[in-house]
């Protein structure tokens, strides 16, 4: 790959503490992310894949090994980086337009007011939202609710983006819409992305590359170059290659989860 890198995760281990008992979380985990990359991190749940996001988003610092973005050491939160959450993330006490326009009017992203009402007006109009500009989020169902999280972050032009399980608690249908909206978004505005995420065919829908992670203590299992083309539509879904990839991948997730519940029983065990 010719891509700058971006991110590197530099043989990281980290672990963590509970009570008396030590709980290794990531060993000797090697990663790069290149620029314009959408790269998606699939695995057993309790495996170390959030505690990846949180180092990289500064909220913890490995005990062991180096993550640098742009060459540089990541040693606290920044406005480079923007982060979506599972939980919508969006401040319930501002209306949607005023969501969008928070990160735009502080110090590190400031913008004029007329800078701030032309961003606000584009990203309430792709995400379809334009109508609910003076609702709060009380009002928004789930998925327009992950919607202007999406555009919340997208507006303040983070250099790399990082998402936690961000349509985990959607149904099926609308979830299959977001992820429509977010290649929408991509195609319009690329970011490198960092994608963490439960389902197989989400990851290899979205991504450039899915890595495969696995049981707990985390170490890269599998990379995979996803094979089709942007732009992408739900008609990949029903397409042979890709279920077989799916299915492929899905195997490989399943015997690290086996593994994963080996590990839980034998602590209870103990």
């Amino acid at each position: 790959m010719n891509a700058r890198r971006r991110l590197v995760f530099d043989d990281v281990t980290h672990a963590y503490h509970d009570g008396n008992r030590t709980v290794s979380v990531l060993e000797a985990f090697s990663l790069e992310i290149h620029d314009g990359e959408f790269v998606s991190v699939i695995g057993p749940s309790g495996c170390g894949k959030t505690t990846l996001l949180n180092i990289v988003a500064g909220f913890v610092s490995p005990q062991s090994g180096h993550v640098t973005l742009d060459g540089a050491a990541i040693g606290a939160p920044g406005s480079d980086r923007g982060m979506v959450f599972q939980d919508y993330g969006v401040f319930p006490w501002l209306s949607a337009r005023e969501n969008i326009a928070f990160g735009l009017r502080l110090r590190a992203n400031r913008r004029t007011p007329a800078e701030i009402a032309a961003i606000c007006d584009h990203y309430l109009e792709i995400m379809g939202l334009a109508e609910f500009a003076d609702a709060f989020p009380r009002s928004l169902s789930g998925g327009m609710r992950q919607r202007l999280a999406l555009a919340r972050s997208y507006a303040v032009q983070p250099r790399f983006l990082l998402m936690d399980e961000p349509f985990g608690a959607l149904d099926a249908q609308t979830r299959s819409a977001m992820q429509n909206v977010l290649l929408q978004l991509q195609a319009e505005d690329a970011k490198t992305v960092l994608f963490v995420t439960h389902s197989v065919e989400e990851a290899l829908y979205l991504s450039t590359r899915v890595v495969a992670v696995s049981a707990r203590p985390t170490r890269v299992r599998r990379v995979i170059d996803v094979p089709f083309a942007y732009p992408r539509t739900d008609a990949l879904r029903r397409a042979p290659e890709f279920q077989e990839l799916v299915a492929e991948l899905s195997d490989l997730v399943m015997q690290e989860y086996a593994a994963q519940q080996r590990q839980f029983s034998s602590i209870e065990q103990s």
